[in-house]
């Protein structure tokens, strides 16, 4: 059984909110991943389903990994379509934002959010979110995924029927990426409920599993096999593993956008290697991601050194410098570190 997590309050406002509404506008985290953009496409067709006008407007572009999802060509990436950003959310009656905690990490699209009169929605299972920047706010770290919180919303708000297949794909392709293919965060056996419940949409998992998680141009091939054998260093005595990528030698592979997605977790196949950084070199910054494995936790590292957060097994970050700087930062963590 599923119980009801969401206070009764809380699914008044929503409901009020978007019965009142006209035009929605629904927006996620810089750089999107399966969850943030899975949760925006789902909640999308469903308010479209009610009659709403509704667009998911994103700071930057999704990677390519993810375009197979239903309702992609309806996305406005703000890096390449600002006027029509900034219409769609000057004539919003609601913005949801969903998989992020702060404005910060929709990077410039915020600017333009913040200068909105219309009531903002929170939906996210981030820590510490930025309460004051929120009309509503539906936040549970506990939840696996965003993609959780927003079935979880739609049936406890009444509105179950409008979830079709395309819904049930988008949402069961932000659970099964947020949770590295149910290898962390999904130790609750409700979880699973979600999940079969999604399944009697029709959707074929396995293929979702191939496209989402599985699916990688020959060049990314190519740069994850380059990362792994020439840039992984390990220093077993910490339990810690380090992969660097800088813009030249991303470059020298015809990096694009999503190619060293799941790159991050390999390491922890090591037996000696509990926890990962990896920094990738970007056009304004060092971009770090961090995964770890049973109780040894990456957020805090996040938050202290890379202006960043996230959760105990997978956390993210920037760092604002060259690579060498980061990595001197790496070496300073990793003096503090005890191996757990």
């Amino acid at each position: 059984m599923i119980n009801p997590i969401l206070d009764v309050d809380i699914l008044g406002q929503v409901h009020e909110l978007v019965t009142r509404a006209q035009n929605i506008v629904i927006t996620c985290h810089k750089s999107p991943d399966g969850d943030a953009i899975g949760a925006s496409l789902a909640l999308c067709r469903v308010l479209r389903a009610m009659g709403k006008r509704t667009d998911v407007v994103v700071p930057d572009t999704v990677p390519r990994t993810l375009h197979f999802l239903p309702m992609m060509r309806d996305v406005t990436v703000f890096t390449k379509a600002e006027l029509r950003a900034k219409h769609l959310i000057e004539q919003a009656d609601i913005i949801f934002c969903l998989d992020f905690n702060s404005m910060s990490r929709i990077d410039k699209l915020g600017a333009l959010i913040n200068e909105s009169q219309a009531p903002r929605v929170l939906i996210d299972h981030h820590l510490g979110p930025d309460r004051s920047a929120y009309a509503v706010l539906i936040s549970y770290p506990e939840a696996s995924s965003t993609c959780e919180l927003v079935y979880r919303l739609l049936c406890e708000v009444g509105y179950a029927h409008l979830i079709d297949e395309p819904v049930a794909e988008c949402l069961y392709v932000g659970i099964m990426t947020d949770t590295g293919n149910f290898t962390y965060s999904s130790s609750n056996p409700e979880l699973y409920e979600i999940v079969a419940n999604l399944m009697t949409y029709g959707i074929d998992k396995e293929q979702l599993y191939k496209l989402a998680m599985n699916t990688f141009s020959a060049d990314s091939v190519r740069l994850q096999g380059y990362a792994l054998s020439e840039k992984m260093q390990i220093f077993a005595d910490k339990g810690m593993a380090l992969i660097t990528l800088t813009k030249e030698e991303l470059a020298h592979f015809h990096y694009r956008k999503g190619d060293t997605e799941g790159l991050v977790n390999k390491p922890l196949a090591i037996p000696e290697v509990t926890r990962v950084i990896f920094m990738r070199e970007d056009a304004e910054c060092i971009k770090v991601s961090c995964r770890s494995q049973g109780n040894c936790s990456v957020n805090e590292i996040c938050e202290r050194h890379f202006n960043g957060g996230g959760h105990r097994n997978a956390a993210g970050g920037d760092f604002y410098g060259t690579m060498d700087e980061a990595l001197d930062k790496f070496f300073t963590i990793l003096s503090e570190i005890n191996n757990d």
